[in-house]
């Protein structure tokens, strides 16, 4: 099946979204922090695989793509900044609430402008072939990027993927011993 790597993204972007409110909606501290962690897992993995992935097809297909993509690096370098804050507040922190919503207020902000901007930009300069090329690059990437926030790690190919492919396997063993929600809760 043909997908396009606006379809991807922003099925992403709905599921970091129904992870937001699934962890201030939550009503338990064990509940929360599952939430929590699933939160900052499709946040990060997002932020990393379209560092790897979509801001370098931005600077070779888009005309004036090398501004466009260090403007969305910049923006991802402050969500990386308040993630890493945010994964090391716990929800008994009175400030656990306030973190994580000042954190959507850039996400949201940072989402609006990729799907109506850029996004559109790219698949306006890719033929079918290389937009669905994109998209499966993007899951597959996704897979190996680190599931935390590392925001002083390299913001450009090739060293950042070298620290991705050094970083990962790192947080996905921390990843073993977090807590997670049950299957049968939904994000969606």
């Amino acid at each position: 099946m043909s997908q396009r790597i606006s379809d991807v993204i922003k099925q992403d972007h709905k599921e970091i979204i129904a992870c937001y409110h699934r962890t201030v909606d939550a009503n338990y501290y064990d509940e929360i922090i599952r939430f929590q962690n699933l939160f900052i897992w499709e946040l990060a993995r997002n932020v990393a695989a379209e560092e790897l992935v979509l801001y370098p097809a931005i600077e070779k297909a888009v005309r004036g793509g090398v501004v466009v993509a260090e403007k969305d690096r910049q923006a991802h370098q402050r969500i990386k900044e308040q993630l890493k804050t945010f994964q090391h507040t716990h929800p008994s922190n009175p400030q656990f609430i306030p973190i994580i919503k000042a954190l959507m207020v850039d996400v949201c902000r940072y989402i609006d402008d990729e799907e109506t901007n850029d996004l559109m930009k790219l698949e306006e300069s890719l033929n079918g072939k290389d937009n669905n090329s994109l998209a499966k690059s993007f899951v597959r990437t996704k897979a190996l990027v680190p599931s935390r926030s590392h925001p002083k790690s390299p913001r450009r190919p090739p060293l950042e993927t070298v620290f991705s492919l050094v970083t990962a396997p790192i947080d996905q063993m921390a990843d073993m011993f977090r807590r997670w929600p049950h299957r049968d809760q939904t994000v969606k």
